[in-house]
């Protein structure tokens, strides 16, 4: 009897051990959209919760990125509480300034001072910065890119082209020859990728949509303005791109691209695996992708995607929760992201990882592309700004009427933004 009450005795002092640490963990909850790939995020909040015995998550799982607006509805309708839930989250890029503007998010700059941040890539730091606070931690990104044909362009000089008029005269060429149906394919329908389109020409040729402080727009200046008459020569005058780009978004532009039917194409990186799977493309082992072209003393410009990490200016456990932030965007997690969700890291140093290199060489090769991410105009009224973007800018697009849709676009974001 004895030694049963002392072996019971015992278990009773471990079970009150586990759950007086159990009860001293500090709950939070982490609320993302869901992405899939060899595991889940759920699975990531797991191992955090296993690593450690300070900090148990709670995970929220919201629609995948393809419903973003149910994604931002859903945090919006919680940040709007000033409850605290969720502690941390993650945010597409467009939301970022929004959420800070409206006092949700909470500054980082004290725990993640100048020497920490040198390890990310600076295109996915000012994209978290709003006022000139870390509103964000940088997470994954995702950015526009130039796709070629490497046989076709072998028949055409072999070079490529790193400025967009050189890119017009080899698409021309190769389409004048036959190789291909279309020289450069794009994304011209009044959505959001317009605007990601527009963001990459503009700014490289040196021009901007937004001020520095966002207060004003520079939509109708020349570098804008000649940028823009520069797309819509690839359809009226060059013709090396379709009327059709005015309809397409991503997935129509790619459809031609993967069929062998063009030489060059702007598109994101969701492309690279589709061109490289025999049963969906024409063209395995045929493409390159490079950093997309630019104008005369501009430089190459990629538009920014991606979710970035936030946490709750409302939390009531804000060490636990940088805590959790602090390990989501460590180098040991992105590298794990990037393996088994095929997301790329927004930490430089990670596209030199031998195991990144062997397990995902397309992903390893975009450093380059990556170093030249520039972020959509940070404004807390971006809602307003992109639609009034889309519309003018297509209007533009389609009646080649540049200078004065631009005038009209300007006059209108003023009125959002000043």
């Amino acid at each position: 009897a004895g030694l049963l009450g002392a072996a019971t005795l015992g278990l009773g002092t471990g079970l009150g051990v586990r759950r007086a640490r159990a009860q001293s963990r500090a709950e939070i909850s982490f609320a993302s959209a869901a992405f899939f790939g060899k595991e889940t995020f759920g699975d990531l909040i797991k191992a955090f919760n296993e690593s450690q015995d300070r900090v148990l998550v709670k995970n929220i799982e919201l629609p995948p990125p393809s419903s973003s607006t149910e994604v931002y509805q859903g945090l919006v309708q919680q940040l709007a509480r000033r409850s605290g839930t969720p502690d941390v989250f993650s945010q597409d890029v467009i939301w970022i300034a929004g959420f800070a503007a409206a006092g949700w998010a909470l500054p980082l700059d004290e725990y993640f001072p100048a020497d920490k941040r040198s390890a990310y890539f600076s295109g996915t730091l000012n994209a978290c910065t709003y006022d000139g606070k870390l509103t964000a931690l940088p997470w994954f990104m995702d950015s526009g890119m130039f796709y070629y044909r490497k046989d076709v362009l072998e028949k055409h000089g072999g070079k490529v082209p790193e400025n967009w008029a050189d890119m017009a005269t080899i698409a021309a060429a190769a389409q004048k020859a036959g190789d291909v149906d279309f020289g450069y394919l794009w994304q011209g329908k009044q959505a959001e990728v317009l605007v990601c389109d527009a963001v990459e020409i503009i700014t490289s040729n040196n021009g901007a949509i937004l001020a520095p402080d966002g207060k004003s727009s520079l939509i109708n200046q020349k570098a804008a303005v000649d940028a823009i008459q520069f797309l819509h020569g690839t359809i009226a005058t060059s013709k090396i791109s379709p009327q059709d780009v005015l309809s397409w978004d991503e997935e129509p532009s790619r459809q031609p691209f993967t069929s062998g039917k063009a030489m060059f194409m702007r598109n994101w990186s969701y492309v690279y695996p589709i061109a490289q799977d025999a049963k969906a493309s024409q063209v395995v082992d045929k493409i390159g992708v490079a950093p997309l072209p630019s104008f005369p003393g501009g430089k190459s410009s990629a538009c920014l995607g991606g979710y970035q990490l936030g946490v709750n200016a409302n939390s009531k456990q804000r060490e636990a929760a940088i805590e959790l932030l602090t390990w989501l965007s460590s180098t040991e997690t992105q590298h794990r992201i990037a393996l088994n969700f095929g997301l790329a890291p927004t930490r430089p140093a990670l596209f030199q990882d031998e195991k990144i290199k062997t397990e995902q060489p397309f992903m390893a090769s975009l450093e380059k592309v990556f170093t030249g991410a520039t972020a959509r105009p940070i404004t807390p009224e971006y809602a307003k700004v992109t639609l009034a973007l889309q519309s003018g800018i297509s209007k533009a697009l389609v009646s080649g009427n540049v200078q004065a849709e631009m005038d009209a676009l300007a006059t209108q974001i003023d009125q959002i933004v000043g």
